[in-house]
């Protein structure tokens, strides 16, 4: 049996803001109904709804893409740093142990203060 995540609902207080900075700093592309896409197989759906609590979301990248969305973070001032209770120090990347071990990280919010993730695998 193949199981796999298809999609995800992400609470968000504006749509339109969260749509520019998914795309912005992860370069993840709208599609109709709120709809982010993250990969062939998966896509974040942003709903209008003030979070109450934060979430984790990890994105795997390659190197080249997980140094690009670093430029990116450093070029906007993000805060970001090695580990999530680091966020704010810009230092890293840090490890993390994601589905495989031992990944290059660094940890950021988006504008809702959800904890993101980017990492790659060596």
């Amino acid at each position: 049996m193949t199981v796999a995540l298809d999609h995800m609902i992400l609470p968000v207080s504006d749509v339109e803001k969260s749509v520019r900075f998914y795309y912005k700093m992860l370069g993840l592309k709208y599609e109709p109904d709120a709809l982010m896409r993250v990969s062939p197989t998966l896509v974040l759906q942003l709903i209008q709804q003030p979070p109450q609590i934060s979430q984790h979301l990890a994105f795997s990248m390659s190197k080249a893409e997980f140094d690009e969305t670093l430029a990116r973070l450093k070029m906007a001032e993000i805060p970001f740093g090695n580990n999530f209770d680091t966020v704010g120090t810009m230092s890293g990347p840090g490890t993390s142990h994601g589905s495989a071990k031992n990944a290059r990280a660094i940890y950021f919010r988006d504008p809702d203060g959800h904890m993101l993730e980017i990492m790659h695998y060596e």
